[in-house]
């Protein structure tokens, strides 16, 4: 509500759209009519993150696998867009989850078959970026086809990245945006983490897909500005520690790779870093940000950010001193109604008094199961926006 207005130009005369997809944009869409009174659009958003606008329409769909609900809203969307004209003006409100939400198979690709692949690139353990480009090719509306299908009108596409390095042709798959990857590269993506597509899907990857290129002449008239991103939660947070008497070091905010290993480092450092410390010396918060992934090994329930908090359970034994928190901005790790967990020096007691074993639950990927067990689930329902993965340890003195 507050950065959305700031990014905004006056209300532009003329015939104004708005559109959009994400976890954010009903919140968006709600922030540009603060602005701009009653606008004319629709934005598709994840189930229980709507919000009551004037005159942009909010339909709710799936994510993140995506449902008919979805799909029916995007064609809508791209109809609503169908005979602008140079003199009219398109808003675009973008945000992570636009992937799933925003959905319009190409070729003879089923809603089904478009599911499959995305359900088995989740549960591969490929990177974010990996996985947008091969939703791209596959789609009607990513890779700059949602603009093209405003041209000529001019657009101004506000985003709010959850992804490493905030590359707007990575938020949402990028439907504002030109990508220079081919039909080729996502073939390659699939065979390299062993996933064999229906035929539908190799047969529209082994022609021309709709993707636009990053200086196709459709996108011309197209704005795209980030006007949010993770860096700015860790230094939020990194001045609220520092106002409590903390010390901050923050790590990053576009860290990848697996969860568990993510966690592993980190647990070395902050026993490190506590083993250098004075008695008398400040707390240190090591805040880090970015999208780590979770191989599945197991049955169980769980996502990244619950995963990393249970590898640093293993990893931190009980070590006096270190507490963390690990969630999901938007509310959600992996697909359940969880944001993540925190964990402290009791944890790992807690767990055995219960007999719940961390080396268990990572073998099966069951984090949540663990930490619903042990009372240290984070719930906040619905944060109606997403800067991507939040993670903080404290980390305090040793006891003289």
């Amino acid at each position: 509500m507050r950065v959305v207005p700031a990014a905004l130009p006056p209300r532009p005369d003329g015939r104004v759209v708005v559109v959009g997809a994400g976890k954010a944009s009903a919140r968006m869409a709600e922030a540009v009519e603060a602005a701009w009174g009653p606008c004319a659009g629709l934005v598709i958003t994840r189930y229980g993150y709507a919000r009551s606008c004037q005159g942009i329409e909010v339909v709710e769909a799936a994510h993140p696998v995506p449902d008919a609900a979805g799909d029916v809203a995007t064609g809508r969307m791209l109809r609503l867009l169908q005979g602008l004209g140079e003199g009219d003006f398109v808003l675009a409100l973008i945000s992570g989850g636009g992937s799933a939400l925003l959905v319009q198979p190409a070729g003879q690709i089923t809603l089904e078959e478009k599911r499959q692949v995305n359900a088995a690139l989740l549960a591969s353990g490929a990177p974010i970026g990996q996985m947008n480009a091969v939703r791209k090719h596959l789609s009607r509306v990513k890779g700059g086809q949602l603009a093209a299908a405003a041209y000529p009108a001019r657009m101004l596409a506000l985003m709010i990245s959850d992804v490493p390095g905030d590359d707007p042709a990575f938020i949402a798959s990028g439907p504002t945006v030109g990508d220079a990857s081919t039909p080729a590269d996502a073939r390659a993506i699939l065979d390299r983490w062993g996933i064999v597509p229906p035929k539908s899907v190799a047969d529209v990857l082994a022609g021309e897909t709709g993707v636009l290129a990053p200086d196709a002449a459709q996108l011309a008239r197209v704005d795209n500005r980030v006007i949010a991103a993770p860096a700015q939660s860790l230094a939020a947070a990194a001045d609220l520690a520092r106002a409590t008497g903390c010390d901050v070091d923050i790590l990053g905010d576009a860290l990848e790779g697996e969860a568990r290993e993510l966690a592993a480092e980190h647990a070395a450092l902050a026993l490190d870093r506590q083993r250098a410390m004075a008695p008398w010396a400040r707390p240190l918060v090591l805040l880090s940000g970015g999208e780590c992934t979770v191989t599945r090994r197991g049955d169980g329930l769980g996502g990244p950010n619950a995963e990393y908090a249970l590898a640093l359970v293993a990893a931190l034994a009980g070590a006096p001193g270190i507490h963390a928190i690990a969630c999901d901005t938007d509310g959600v790790d992996g697909a359940a109604e969880v944001a993540g967990a925190v964990i402290g020096p009791a944890t790992l007691d807690r767990a055995r008094a219960l007999g719940l074993d961390p080396a268990v639950a990572l073998a099966t990927n069951d984090s949540h199961a663990f930490f619903a067990g042990v009372g240290a689930q984070v719930i906040p329902g619905p944060t109606l926006t997403n800067v991507n993965d939040f993670r903080a340890i404290l980390v305090q003195p040793p006891k003289g």
